[in-house]
């Protein structure tokens, strides 16, 4: 089916790119078409609201009950980065400042993991300087991929990649420590971010890719070499620089996989 509102003037946004886990996860295989100051809902139906008064928004509904293309377009309003911000902040404040009890059950034990320890860990800190690093990092990179992916791409990133991270400290750690850090989770978004972009075509995108690519390098560089030494000890702490591998590792391996899955196009259009 297909149906075209009166003739509008128009302005039409460039095609924006949906996140990697918005094409991959998607249920919505349609696209808005331009055409001669004309709004073509291809082969999806057109609800008398397309009519509206001069700036509002062309909204359109699916008749299989599809959501709205619009909402493939990742939402940048870094939501998604203040909400694990502020997730590791509450945590942290209810385990170092206002020592609640308990607060030690969220630590990744690796003598005797329970299986929420495994998300938990990741919103803990050890110490203010811990938190205030990895803060930094995931406000920076975490925009970065929210940017692309959105809110939610960013936050199952954040997990995933802390997953991949814990995993490869468990197994090759001793069995008499805990775990505690975001800074696995980062390091995955230190990859996907750069990935993510080397994908496109767009100089934007490439030049995007080559400035923080180089950071990433090195920080990864920077990690090997520790590791190769023994490891560093930063505060009385053993710094787990198989973990900030495993974690850039995790993103690497989610960005290949979900590159392999089918890609959705979207078009944003809207009535002057």
């Amino acid at each position: 089916l297909s149906c075209t509102t009166q003739p509008y003037r128009l302005r039409v946004r460039p095609a924006v790119e949906c996140g990697l886990l918005a094409q991959a996860w998607s249920p919505c295989r349609r696209r808005i078409v331009v055409r001669h100051e004309q709004v073509s809902l291809a082969r999806i139906g057109c609800s008398s609201s397309t009519r509206s008064r001069r700036g509002s928004r062309v909204t359109a509904s699916s008749n299989n009950g599809t959501a709205d293309p619009e909402k493939l377009l990742p939402d940048t309003s870094g939501r998604g980065t203040y909400l694990l911000m502020l997730i590791n902040v509450v945590v942290f404040l209810f385990d170092k400042l206002l020592h609640v009890p308990g607060m030690d059950l969220l630590y990744l034990s690796h003598a005797h993991p329970i299986w929420w320890q495994w998300i938990t860990h990741q919103f803990c800190h050890a110490s203010i300087d811990h938190i205030s690093n990895n803060l930094f990092f995931l406000l920076t990179f975490g925009r970065l991929v929210e940017d692309t992916e959105g809110p939610i791409g960013l936050t199952m990133i954040y997990l995933l990649c802390g997953l991949g991270a814990a995993l490869a400290s468990y197994l090759a750690s001793p069995h008499n420590i805990v775990s505690v850090g975001a800074s696995g989770a980062v390091f995955g978004l230190f990859a996907v971010s750069v990935l993510t972009r080397l994908s496109s075509f767009s100089l934007r995108r490439l030049l995007e890719s080559l400035v923080l690519g180089q950071f990433v390098v090195r920080q990864v560089m920077g990690e090997l070499r520790s590791q190769a030494m023994g490891g560093l000890v930063v505060g009385g702490l053993q710094v787990s620089h198989l973990a900030h591998l495993g974690g850039a590792l995790a993103g690497c391996v989610l960005v290949l996989l979900l590159h392999r899955l089918p890609k959705v196009e979207a078009v944003k259009g809207e009535i002057e």
